[in-house]
């Protein structure tokens, strides 16, 4: 989808345009964020009608709310959305095994019938990462919650890609092992995985 703009916004910007109605500042936004989720929503549920299906209705449930909305980062709103209409669409669709075993996320039958509450195990996530040691919380942030790329996190701290994948192997290694302690259920670890799922690409 092509959408012609006639002015440059930062994120700022475009989120303050918008509430004032400014299509253009909208157009802006979905320019900029709208691939990235698709490949994110792609990469997970492996449709891409259903993935284009997913992205579009988040930015027009975006454009409804344009005028009372709060909003302190815009990509980590907007991906945080595509997440829960993921888990929305596993949920509705009965999550089975072959679903599991194609995702790589765990490799044992789940019942869709065990319920969860997304945004509690979200925040006793949120708890465990702050539990993390100082560099590798920053770096787990930068990738689950930032959603930069190895790359980018790399190159930013001045760091090998390796040193980045090491981080984030270490900080899903506590975080799952206190998932455990905590006794969740097996449905809540595919949740988990959803929810920590970060941006490898370019």
């Amino acid at each position: 989808m092509s959408l012609k703009i006639s002015k440059t916004y930062n994120d700022e910007e475009a989120l303050a345009q918008m509430a004032l109605d400014n299509q253009d500042a909208f157009k802006a936004l979905y320019e900029k964020y709208s691939g990235k989720m698709l490949l994110y929503a792609f990469n997970v549920i492996k449709n891409k009608e259903t993935a284009e299906d997913i992205i579009q209705n988040i930015f027009v449930d975006f454009w409804s709310k344009r005028t009372h909305v709060e909003i302190n980062n815009i990509e980590s709103y907007l991906f945080r959305a595509v997440k829960y209409q993921i888990f929305n669409f596993f949920r509705n669709q009965k999550l089975a095994i072959e679903d599991i075993t194609r995702l790589n996320i765990i490799d044992i039958s789940i019942s869709a019938s065990q319920k969860i509450e997304y945004h509690q195990l979200e925040k006793t996530i949120n708890e465990m990462v702050a539990k993390l040691p100082k560099r590798c919380k920053e770096i787990f942030e930068m990738s689950r919650f930032k959603f930069k790329s190895h790359k980018e996190i790399a190159d930013e701290l001045g760091i090998s890609v390796q040193a980045v994948k090491n981080q984030i192997s270490r900080a899903l290694i506590f975080i799952k092992d206190e998932l455990r302690k905590e006794e969740y259920l097996l449905f809540s670890f595919f949740i988990a995985n959803l929810l920590l799922v970060g941006n490898t690409t370019h």
